[in-house]
């Protein structure tokens, strides 16, 4: 497990495409108890271990998710979430050029649970959820493009869905690219969180970022070691 950071209240670490967040009725290995496991081992606890979920990446995203390791973290974690102070930035590369250096874009989506997917709707659907993403241009090469995306609020699958609609689906998006490449993992990485430690109050930010070697971010290699921290 690569831990980013850690201290009696957070707990900020890495996760690797494919994993669960948390379990399902695949029972595949998720990484809420794998953080769990791994605290138990690493402080000698004895018992259970509380880690409280804050947010969820998709499960085919990697990059940086914060869990708190006290009730307290957890409830002001999730205040800041629900007030939008907790900053998440998104690295994703979409196939073709974009014309413009920059966008906001704003839809109503649905998510069919049945399905596991979502779909921009109009806004008077009865169970349609504004959604927010602003998103910013950082290198095109070979009819790639390499995007900051940044949320204003979190829906599932929103990026992928709001970037697909608007013409902009991500490389290897199984489930909302029009034409996957079967089997290619997704180009969406979690890079960066900003939130407020939940007892110490510090603006605090942290970074992860994808194997620069494997395509198609190899695409972007000599840029994504120094993409902005």
């Amino acid at each position: 497990m690569k831990v980013i950071y850690q201290d009696n209240h957070l707990f900020i670490v890495e996760k690797q495409p494919n994993q669960l967040v948390q379990g399902d009725a695949t029972s595949d290995k998720d990484l809420l108890t794998e953080g769990k496991e791994f605290i138990k081992t690493q402080d000698n606890k004895p018992g259970n271990v509380f880690l409280g979920l804050v947010h969820r990446l998709d499960r085919p995203v990697g990059g940086a998710i914060v869990f708190a390791k006290t009730s307290k973290a957890a409830s002001r974690l999730s205040d800041q979430l629900r007030h939008h102070a907790i900053t998440r930035k998104y690295l994703a590369i979409t196939d073709g050029s974009i014309n413009q250096e920059s966008g906001k874009l704003t839809d109503y989506l649905y998510k069919d649970r049945s399905k596991n997917q979502s779909y921009v709707v109009d806004s008077s659907h009865k169970e349609a959820k504004k959604a927010i993403l602003n998103y910013r241009v950082l290198a095109t090469e070979n009819n790639l493009s390499l995007l900051e995306v940044e949320l204003e609020t979190g829906r599932p699958h929103q990026i992928r869905v709001q970037l697909s609609h608007a013409g902009m689906p991500i490389v290897g998006d199984q489930k909302y690219h029009p034409n996957p490449v079967v089997g290619q993992q997704i180009a969406l990485w979690a890079y960066t969180l900003g939130l407020d430690h939940p007892t110490l109050k510090e603006s605090m930010a942290f970074t992860s970022l994808p194997n620069a070697n494997e395509y198609p971010w190899n695409t972007f290699k000599e840029l994504l070691k120094n993409v902005e921290k």
